[in-house]
């Protein structure tokens, strides 16, 4: 399945807590969507997020139901490692 990155902006802090994440997770499972893992900004008000999707649009469409931002998507094939070479992502 393609992977992809997502940036996503918010006005607030984001302030992760367990049990947060059920409806998300269960918007994503009917959209064919995996969340991978998720990186914080330093000063909590942006994400970097990996997912197993079958296109875009169903990341932007899992977005809009959960009503969190996806401000950019971008398709990944892979990691670019210290050495040069290329690896897989997972």
């Amino acid at each position: 399945m393609p992977l992809f990155v997502i940036e996503r902006s918010y006005a607030e802090r984001v302030e992760p807590y367990l049990g947060a994440f059920e409806e998300l997770n269960e918007i994503n499972e009917n959209e064919g969507i995996r969340w991978v893992y998720s990186f914080l900004s330093l000063d909590r008000r942006k994400t970097y997020c990996l997912y197993e999707a079958p296109s875009a649009e169903t990341i932007l469409s899992a977005a809009a139901a959960a009503s969190i931002p996806a401000d950019t998507v971008v398709e990944v094939v892979g990691r670019v490692l210290p050495s040069g070479a290329l690896a897989p992502v997972v």
